[in-house]
């Protein structure tokens, strides 16, 4: 979008949007502080390509990264602005007639914001068809041949997952060569609110030593094809995802 003109848009030909949103945030020796944002930023534009009438926003650099802190150089937002940032965003597009959103999220410290902001802006604009992708390196786990990844499924900060995407994106920014994380002892099926200095003392987790460029090109396109499909699913109905009870009023047997 940042790239279009006045002119460009008078006779527009894109009725959806994507919002990328990223970080800035330290990713072990071996990834950019920026790499939510590139993530987020570069699928966004390859999907985009493959679903008709989809533009993509600039993407919000900065993210919710308190708990990253300890390690420099973090630029944080607070929660509460971040959920504004989302929400002023949704409703600028909303003002300019687009009715269909979807937020790409490239970073775990925005989730609660995205969620946020989604309900009280859909609260305010029922027509506005608002879907996310929260937390991409979850999403993929369940997508991959169970043997996919060496260690810890993939996960972590600048991890196998991390690192093999980034490699893929944007390799002329990584650094392999001193690639180094840890493993955290974490219980499986509870959320731990932990400060990263719990978790690592070199600013990533997981082992980003078991990244490769090949994982990262088969990831990128699993998760770019799943996306494009939903989409293209959503604009198969003109995104009415209501059941038929729901849109009939008819009662439920």
């Amino acid at each position: 979008m940042q790239h279009l003109t006045g002119a460009d848009v008078e006779h527009r030909e894109f009725d959806k949007v994507i919002l990328p949103l990223g970080s800035l945030e330290c990713h072990g020796p071996h990834l950019p502080f920026g790499t939510d944002t590139f993530t987020a930023y570069l699928l966004s534009l390859e999907i985009a390509e493959h679903v008709p009438g989809t533009i993509v926003l600039p993407p919000v650099n900065y993210g919710v990264s308190e708990h990253y802190r300890d390690f420099s150089f973090t630029v944080s937002l607070r929660p509460g602005t971040e959920t504004t940032l989302i929400e002023d965003i949704l409703e600028s597009i909303y003002r300019e007639g687009i009715r269909k959103c979807f937020i790409f999220n490239g970073h775990d410290g925005n989730i609660s914001s995205i969620e946020i902001a989604s309900r009280n802006v859909k609260v305010l604009h029922p027509d506005l068809m608002i879907v996310s992708l929260d937390a991409w390196w979850q999403t993929l786990i369940p997508l991959l041949p169970s043997d996919f990844f060496e260690v810890w499924q993939g996960l972590g900060h600048g991890g196998e997952g991390e690192m093999s995407i980034s490699l893929a994106l944007f390799p002329e920014l990584c650094r392999p060569d001193v690639a180094v994380g840890v493993v955290p002892n974490l219980p499986p099926q509870l959320d731990v609110k932990w400060l990263f200095t719990e978790l690592t003392n070199c600013g990533a987790t997981g082992d980003p030593t078991k990244g490769t460029t090949e994982k990262g090109r088969y990831m990128k396109q699993v998760l770019v094809d799943t996306i494009v499909s939903g989409l293209i699913s959503l604009d198969a109905c003109g995104w009415d995802y209501r059941s038929p009870v729901q849109e009939t009023g008819e009662k439920s047997l």
